[in-house]
């Protein structure tokens, strides 16, 4: 079964690497959180490749995929749904929003108002929507992909704390080196390559994929490292605040799967280290409000290894 399972993954990352070329990191990174069951968030530049990584994972995994482009003027029943009148019926027809989905883009969330930002908040955290009182199960599984252009940008809304909060990882492509830039401009559009992409994981694959990281032994030294990091968050006077408790099992659950991705059996401090950064990212913010990568090493730099 290990076997089998590193294949699947291997055949993964090798496919989606010949379309997002020179972001191995990246892949590996929103792979490991769709088998961590977590959400996604892009934050980059336009043009680095948001949106065909979340068309990518979609088709590689066999998942359904809907983008959603939020605007201004989006709606939150344009996510959700909507109930019309059916007068053959005599009844109000609930008609399913593009939410209905197992893999969602939601391209430029940051462009859409607070309002329909908040739409989404329901079904990331609890897989279900609410309309018209009537409660409606989203598909599983369900993996939420929003990207965001930096908050310099004119036109943007900021997401708030709580909606950070739903988002396992934030993750940047940035700039491909010279060499993967040097392989984009000289092949077709990378983007016209997906759709002959097989399928290398189905659902059902993922299922269980998803179910096995349960399985990655963790020692309770690597609880106390875990705990050690989450409990200088808390104290460091660099932030405004310290890590939550989701966060720390946001933390660990992405540590499993990174080290599913690496083929052990159970979770290594390297583990944790490679992930954290993604992690902890959008949710810490410095005493001048800011945060960015560098401070997920800076928690790391501090926090000796048990």
């Amino acid at each position: 079964m290990q076997d089998t399972t590193q294949e699947l993954i291997a055949g993964f990352i090798d496919k989606a690497s010949q379309v997002i070329i020179g972001k191995e990191e990246s892949i590996r990174l929103a792979l490991a959180c769709l088998i961590a069951k977590g959400h996604l968030l892009i934050e980059d530049l336009p043009g680095m490749g948001k949106t065909t990584l979340a068309h990518l994972l979609a088709r590689l995994a066999g998942l359904q995929y809907q983008r959603i482009q939020f605007t201004s003027d989006l709606l939150p029943a344009d996510i959700i749904g909507v109930s019309i009148y059916d007068r053959q019926s005599e009844s109000f027809r609930f008609h399913h929003g593009p939410i209905f989905s197992q893999l969602i883009l939601a391209d430029e969330i940051n462009r859409a108002t607070p309002k329909t930002q908040s739409a989404l908040l329901e079904a990331m955290e609890e897989h279900q929507v609410t309309a018209e009182g009537e409660t409606y199960a989203l598909p599983a599984p369900f993996f939420v992909i929003a990207t965001q252009n930096p908050a310099s940008q004119v036109g943007t809304f900021p997401l708030p704390e709580s909606q950070l909060d739903r988002f396992m990882m934030r993750i940047a492509l940035g700039y491909p080196d010279a060499a993967s830039e040097r392989s984009i401009l000289s092949g077709d559009d990378p983007r016209s390559r997906i759709d002959q992409l097989p399928v290398v994981i189905d659902p059902a694959q993922l299922a269980k994929l998803q179910a096995s990281t349960r399985d990655m032994h963790v020692s309770p030294a690597l609880l106390d490292y875990v705990q050690s990091l989450i409990d200088f968050t808390r104290s460091s006077a660099r932030f405004q605040h310290g890590l939550s408790p989701r966060a720390g099992i946001a933390l660990l659950s992405a540590a499993r799967a990174w080290g599913m991705l690496e083929g052990r059996r159970q979770v290594l401090p390297e583990d944790v280290q490679a992930v954290l950064p993604a992690v902890v990212s959008h949710r810490m913010r410095d005493m001048e409000g800011k945060s960015g990568r560098g401070t997920g090493q800076h928690i790391l730099e501090s926090v000796p290894v048990p």
